[in-house]
């Protein structure tokens, strides 16, 4: 236990050298730090809003319009599933937040209500059990059917769009750059946002206030908005006004309502400029599903034009003037090269899956984060030498090694934190000083028990070889116990709690790395000058 190989003092002094050194950059300034060699690292480890302070938004979702599109999604599926079934309605529409099918003949009720029996889906899980049906389903008695989503299902479908809006509200944000953003749901339908550092929230705002919904529509070949007006709307159709940075403004278009190749079916859109016109476009890229769907719509309608829309909004309505089968193509419109940069990156990062508004806006200045920062520091500081002084006072010579293994603790948590780029927090600062008390517990735990063999009689070698030996069972149950409830308060937790988990988990590794590894080569090497003196050796604890 007390053996170390030339190969592992090396390893472990090699950990402890690279800890200090990605720990250093965190004493200067980013200026400073401008001005090293590129060997080394400068990566400081990024401070969170409470400390620096910035952004601060609360985003709604408009579960209504998500009520909406679940119920023309439904029409549309109900209608293609009838007709699937030979079973042909007088009409299929949305009455008062339910779908309404007339069929033309009553009888036809029950084999209708068993086909769209298909579109029920069960609530809850296998595993959990089923809780319900997100539709019900009801016959009247003059040849008509209202299927009505639950109020369950509509629950279920506002907590998947919840989850699918934190991930592209997430990607959108690091796609500026930055790993220190909190995303996380609050209530019921709710998201926040904090951007660390941000002092102006109009970008912000400008990325996350539009839902980035791309599609590509038919265009109706013989009938226009102005004389569908005057009448009635096809089935199927709906008029859509082009977008203000169209090409061209307050037109309004009738398109059919369901896209030709709708965003899921983009991958890819990146920025740039026309070659004939210099002026700045989007280009954009479909998977193989979307470029199949795409070019044979360009192939069986070439000479008509189609719709590009976004958020409901045409940008423009081209004609086809040959097959475009290569599954790529461009958006031009009225763009600036931020406009064009801005909109690259929601389409990139994915359709929101619901409407998102800005319910509450705050910009945190850092006054608060300079007195959390002193009172932490303060408190790390006070801590962290009374531990050392009681330490050394505890345990004499081995209570020096202790202190160091205390400093190198701290060195390595700071180090890895910023190498990861983890985000230190209030509540992290609390974790960082609550790993200092478990690094001190574990050498506690270390000299008891090689006191106890001591006083059990047995030489200096082998009471500190049974010592370490002995009590690494000890530490380990502990902080396994430790590193459950961490990861726990990670799981479950969000913002403040997650980072207080992060910081508790990495202190963790790192104290049973210090006291069973740092502390203990320490305390071999002392052992082994002490061999080399005359005399028997006396373990000075």
């Amino acid at each position: 236990m007390l053996h170390f190989s030339r190969l592992k003092m090396i390893a472990i002094l090699l950990a402890c050298l690279v800890s200090i050194l990605f720990a250093l950059p965190n004493l200067f300034t980013k200026e400073q730090l401008a001005s090293w060699p590129r060997f080394l690292p400068t990566k400081q480890m990024p401070l969170g809003l409470d400390l620096q302070g910035g952004a601060h938004l609360l985003l709604a979702m408009d579960t209504g319009e998500l009520k909406r599109e679940w119920l023309q999604t439904l029409r549309d599926d109900a209608r293609r599933t009838l007709r699937d079934a030979k079973i042909f309605p007088t009409g299929v529409g949305i009455v008062n937040n339910h779908v309404q099918v007339r069929l033309a003949k009553a009888e036809e009720a029950d084999a209708a209500v068993r086909e769209l029996r298909k579109l029920v889906q069960p609530l809850g899980s296998a595993m959990l059990g089923t809780s319900g049906e997100d539709i019900t389903i009801t016959k009247g008695g003059d040849g008509t059917i209202l299927l009505e989503p639950s109020a369950q299902g509509l629950q279920q479908r506002v907590i998947h769009a919840a989850g699918a809006a934190i991930e592209t509200v997430n990607r959108r944000i690091n796609a500026l750059g930055t790993a220190e953003s909190t995303v996380v749901r609050q209530g019921a339908d709710r998201i926040l946002v904090q951007y660390p550092g941000l002092t102006d929230t109009k970008v912000l705002k400008d990325l996350l206030g539009q839902t980035a919904k791309l599609s590509f529509h038919e265009v109706h070949p013989t009938m226009t908005a102005e004389e569908v007006r005057q009448g009635r709307i096809p089935t199927g159709y709906r008029i859509y006004q082009a977008s203000e940075r169209g090409d061209e403004q307050g037109a309004a278009y009738l398109l059919r309502e369901t896209p030709v190749v709708p965003g899921e079916n983009l991958v890819d859109a990146q920025p740039g400029f026309d070659q004939r016109t210099n002026e700045p476009i989007i280009s954009f890229r479909f998977d193989q599903a979307g470029a199949r769907r795409f070019g044979r719509f360009t192939q069986e309608n070439v000479g008509r034009p189609f719709a590009i829309v976004l958020d409901d909004k045409v940008l423009s309505a081209p004609v086809i003037r040959e097959p475009i089968l290569g599954g790529s193509g461009q958006i031009s419109g009225s763009f600036t090269v931020e406009g064009a940069n801005t909109l690259a990156v929601q389409l990139r990062s994915g359709a929101l899956p619901v409407k998102l508004t800005i319910a509450e806006e705050r910009t945190v200045g850092p006054s608060l984060g300079a007195d959390s920062i002193a009172a932490g520091k303060l408190a790390s500081i006070v801590g962290g030498v009374i531990s050392m002084i009681m330490v050394v006072i505890a345990y004499g010579t081995f209570g020096v090694f202790a202190v160091i293994g205390l400093i190198m603790n701290g060195t390595m948590v700071i180090a890895l934190m910023s190498a990861a780029g983890t985000t230190l927090t209030l509540p992290g600062i609390a974790g960082l000083v609550l790993t200092v008390g478990m690094a001190v517990d574990s050498n506690v735990i270390i000299y008891e028990r090689i006191r106890e063999e001591l006083r059990a009689g047995k030489s200096a070698v082998s009471a500190i070889d049974a010592g370490f030996t002995r009590a690494i069972t000890t530490i380990l149950d502990s902080q396994l116990t430790t590193l459950a409830a961490a990861i726990i308060m990670f799981w479950l937790g969000s913002g403040p709690i997650r980072g207080f988990a992060v910081t508790l988990t990495i202190g963790i590794f790192t104290s049973i790395f210090t006291a069973v590894t740092v502390t203990r080569l320490l305390i071999a090497l002392w052992l082994r000058s002490e061999r080399a003196k005359p005399g028997r050796i006396a373990v000075p604890i």
